[in-house]
């Protein structure tokens, strides 16, 4: 089991207030992730799941990608990183 850290830069939280809910909505839908948590952090959200393959945390950084352009309400220059990748014995 992986915990995988993800951080949105660039979308203020005034331009996507929505945001929290509209993330925890569509990955409720990815039943191969268990969120452990999703919040803002300045001006980044951050998104933290737990799941058992992605090792380096891309897939998840991915699909985070995939939701922001889906959801948020047009804003460009927004970029998705990996934050941290924790293996289960070290969660």
């Amino acid at each position: 089991m992986f915990r995988v850290s993800v951080a949105c830069e660039g979308i203020p939280p005034h331009a996507w207030p929505d945001a929290l809910a509209d993330v925890q909505r569509e990955f409720s839908k990815r039943t191969w992730h268990h969120i452990v948590n999703c919040g803002w952090e300045g001006s980044a959200l951050i998104w933290v799941v737990d799941n058992d393959y992605d090792e380096d945390g891309a897939a998840v950084a991915d699909e985070f990608s995939d939701t922001v352009a889906a959801h948020s309400p047009g804003t460009l220059g927004y970029r998705v990183r990996v934050l941290s990748v924790v293996a289960s014995s070290d969660v």
